[in-house]
């Protein structure tokens, strides 16, 4: 009899469920064990739900921020005299239950597809059993809620377990006035002064969006700028854009501790200062769900912050078993994670593979203007990394974006000096997420800002800016040939 190859995958998100499709596909017995719902935290707490909030927000924001330009009118009973102060508001419980709604629907549209390409999904939490057999199989034991356990049998093993926030010890959410970014969803009312501590990439999103639909925000960031991982004219263009619209920014302050007062927060700083609000999001970064479930005593090697060890095709330093998503620390997108759990698949199961290459990862920040990037940054230019040349463009000169109002935001380009192939790229605008897969596709491929710039696009059009800055890098590159 055909051995049938038994694939185990613990945790149902983006790498878990993509490996399994995969596996599946590819003729393997594939078990998915989960505790919480196929999707993960991506589609359930973070991701799914934090960017349908955002499209609440966006409908605000472009209506607060526009509509008079646009000569639009907005009839109502609203005092002449008040008229300026008029805003559109927003039902912020009917808003979360959008939000929950939207991540079952697609948790339960995942597990539909993952049980039709014929994995079986099994409710509970896995472990991963120190001893490996004499053929080199695994074995996984899944602890149900009820507290009964069942034991699986793998020739191959990918841990897939996400993430979950990190907390400050003086800080501790409790779920009502101090949250982090899994609580928000159970708001039924607008906050109406909000502490955003923390200005990464989640921090900002969250921060941008309450301050769209309506609440007195003020963003504690212990750095310099916000968004420090990200480019810095695109950070400075969205702090630009933040405190022109009302966020106060605190730049160089480190939140020590928050705690409620009443119906209220005090949140105090590393210096002594105290500042206070009505709530307090925290969005201080997040922890790799690593910690029992048998990793170490398996001989798979844990970084020092508590992240999987693994190399470009997935592999951990234990035989048959693999990592995929936020719990190795490599790149927190779900598209890593899914890509992840798919090399996985391929390369134990012998079908052909491309080890990860990150410079090809497209990634956004769902903050209004959006902020898109791909391939090599500024700073790596700066230090050296790579030998390339930039133009930046404005897109206050592109017609499309000044006929819908468009003020804020850019299009840069990086290329090779002496072929002009396209190394990488920023987009700062509304729907950069859209605009930045041209540019992802010339550095997957190689092509050159010549071969960008003879391509066709729509005029008007925000992507004609997209064909303008590679015209003017391949003049540039002529020139000074």
């Amino acid at each position: 009899m055909e051995h049938v190859t038994r694939i185990v995958i613990i945790g149902g998100g983006p790498g878990g469920y993509e490996a399994a499709l995969v596996a599946a596909q590819l003729g393997a017995e594939v078990t998915v064990v989960d505790c919480d719902g196929l999707g993960g935290a991506s589609v359930l707490t973070d991701c799914v739900p934090s960017k349908t909030l955002i499209a609440t927000a966006e409908v605000m924001t472009t209506f607060d921020s526009s509509y008079e330009e646009l000569g639009i009118i907005v009839a109502d009973d609203t005092p002449a005299i008040e008229q300026s102060a008029r805003v559109v508001g927003v039902d912020l419980g009917k808003v979360n239950r959008r939000v929950k709604r939207l991540a079952l629907a697609q948790s339960h549209d995942i597990t539909a597809s993952v049980t039709r390409a014929g994995a079986r999904v099994l409710r509970g939490r896995g472990r991963l059993e120190p001893q490996q057999a004499a053929d080199g199989s695994r074995t996984v034991t899944v602890t149900a809620a009820d507290g009964s356990t069942e034991t699986l049998t793998a020739d191959a093993v990918l841990i897939a377990t996400g993430a979950h926030p990190r907390e400050i010890p003086d800080a501790l959410p409790d779920g009502e006035r101090i949250l982090n970014w899994t609580q928000v969803y159970d708001l039924d009312e607008l906050p109406e002064e909000l502490i955003v501590v923390g200005s990464g990439v989640t921090g900002a999103e969250f921060a941008g969006a309450y301050q769209a639909l309506g609440s007195k925000v003020t963003l504690v960031s212990s750095r310099d700028r916000v968004l420090p991982g990200e480019d810095p004219d695109a950070a400075a263009v969205l702090e630009d854009v933040f405190r022109r619209r009302g966020m106060n920014v605190m730049a160089r302050s480190r939140a020590a501790a928050a705690k409620r007062v009443g119906d209220r927060v005090e949140v105090t700083l590393a210096d002594g200062r105290v500042i206070t609000g009505t709530h307090c999001l925290m969005a201080v970064g997040s922890i790799p769900n690593t910690a029992g479930i048998g990793l170490e005593e398996a001989g798979v090697k844990l970084k020092e912050s508590g992240h999987i060890w693994t190399d470009k095709v997935s592999r951990t330093t234990a035989p048959g078993v693999y990592a995929a998503g936020d719990c190795t620390g490599v790149l927190a997108l779900a598209s890593v994670a899914a890509m992840q759990g798919r090399i996985a698949m391929y390369h134990f199961l012998g079908d052909a593979v491309a080890p990860l290459n990150l410079k090809t990862v497209s990634a956004n920040v769902f903050t209004d203007p959006e902020i898109a990037t791909v391939g090599y940054s500024q700073a790596d230019v700066d230090n050296g990394v790579i030998d390339a040349r930039m133009v930046k463009l404005p897109l206050l000169r592109n017609p499309r974006a000044k006929m819908q109002g468009i003020r804020d935001g850019f299009v840069k380009l990086f290329c090779r000096p002496g072929t002009g192939i396209v190394v990488g790229g920023v987009v700062v605008s509304p729907r950069a997420s859209e605009l930045i897969h041209p540019i992802s596709i010339a550095v997957d491929n190689n092509l050159t800002v010549e071969q960008i710039a003879n391509a066709f696009t729509v005029y008007p059009s925000l992507s004609g800016s997209l064909a303008e800055v590679a015209r003017q890098l391949h003049n540039r590159k002529t020139t000074n040939a």
